[in-house]
C-alpha cells in the first residue's frame, strides 16, 4: 500500500511535494532500511533503530553514526 513503479515507497505522499522531492526521498530511504555491516562482526546484520542509532541483530552493538547511514 502507499508505493508505486515511478516513486516507490514515496507513493505514500500522493500527489503532495513534488516529483524532485520525493525521488530524494526515495534515495534517502534506500540507504537507510538496508542492512549494512556491523564493525564488530563483519556481518551484514546492522539496522537503524532511530536516527543515529544503529544495532546489529547478531552481537547486539549498539553504536552511533549519521542519521540516514552508518560511515
Amino acid at each position: 500500500m502507499g508505493r508505486t513503479k515511478k516513486v516507490g515507497s514515496a507513493g505514500r505522499y500522493g500527489i503532495r511535494y513534488g516529483k524532485g522531492t520525493k525521488k530524494r526521498l526515495v534515495e534517502i530511504e534506500k540507504v537507510q532500511k538496508a542492512k549494512h555491516t556491523c564493525p564488530n562482526c563483519m556481518k551484514p546484520t546492522l539496522k537503524r533503530e532511530a536516527s543515529g542509532i544503529w544495532v546489529c541483530r547478531k552481537c547486539n552493538v549498539k553504536l552511533a553514526g549519521r542519521a540516514y547511514d552508518v560511515a
